[in-house]
């Protein structure tokens, strides 16, 4: 993370739709070029109005301390706020664009478009106003690691895309992707010793089927040397079985990143 993160504003440049699960927003902005992209699954915290029409009200930020001055903004007025990741940066002159890929879900109940990041990427227009803050990459492998595991669903898949990209080229490993619907699957950039397999999900649930194939994938000859690296995310229960799977076949804690980006509820 950033010592001194930035806080930096910009616009909506366009929206677009790349799959049934994701839709794609571009912004840009002459703040943009402050921007220190890291590459990986470098992360940021992403700041709406909290209605659509309302003006955006920032926090000042000193240093690493945001969240208080955050609480601190009056709720009618405190911005939404949520963690994303960096799809692409692309520079030209003085002009730099930022590309987000958020996931669309519904409610099960409603069958209608859930949450408000998702409502706004599916209707927001060119010029709406938004602001970022930067957080740096959550991927950290060891210098001396000998193999990457990384395992992720569609919350996790734009930065699994970003670590897939950027891994040297002779990195080696495995990297298992879970998505909703088999047309989000994509052809993904990979270094050739990274093996990258795709689940759908299943009635069991999200995470359920990247967990399987995890689980199966240490057990059926796949197993972690000591010396590797695990990196799992997504779906709380994937986040959390996936370290306890690759801690069962021998990676030690401290060669394992997990993180819970959302937690299903049952209705």
């Amino acid at each position: 993370m950033p010592t001194h993160p930035q806080l930096l504003r910009a616009r909506v440049v366009r929206s677009v739709r790349r799959s049934p699960s994701f839709q794609r927003v571009t912004i840009g902005g002459p703040e943009l070029a402050g921007f220190s992209y890291a590459g990986f699954d470098h992360w940021f915290r992403l700041f709406l109005p909290p209605r659509p029409g309302a003006p955006l009200v920032l926090p000042q930020v000193r240093g690493r301390v945001w969240w208080q001055p955050y609480l601190d903004i009056p709720e009618d007025r405190r911005p939404h706020c949520s963690n994303y990741t960096v799809v692409d940066v692309r520079r030209r002159g003085e002009h730099t664009e930022l590309d987000i890929d958020v996931v669309l879900h519904w409610d099960e109940g409603t069958g209608e478009l859930a949450g408000p990041v998702a409502q706004w990427a599916a209707s927001t227009a060119p010029g709406s106003e938004l602001a970022i803050l930067d957080q740096g990459p959550l991927f950290d492998p060891p210098a001396d690691a000998t193999a990457v595991h990384l395992a992720a669903d569609e919350t996790g898949l734009p930065g699994l895309r970003g670590i897939l990209r950027d891994l040297p080229e002779h990195t080696r490993g495995t990297a298992i992707v879970e998505v909703p619907h088999a047309d989000d699957v994509e052809d993904l950039a990979a270094p050739g010793g990274m093996r990258v397999s795709w689940v759908t999900r299943t009635v069991e649930g999200p995470g359920a089927a990247a967990l399987a194939r995890l689980r199966a994938a240490v057990v059926n000859g796949g197993a972690p040397a000591p010396q590797d690296y695990g990196f799992v995310v997504g779906e709380a229960a994937l986040a959390t079985g996936g370290r306890r799977a690759l801690r069962a076949a021998g990676l030690p804690a401290a060669r394992i990143t997990f993180s819970g980006f959302w937690k299903h509820r049952l209705h």
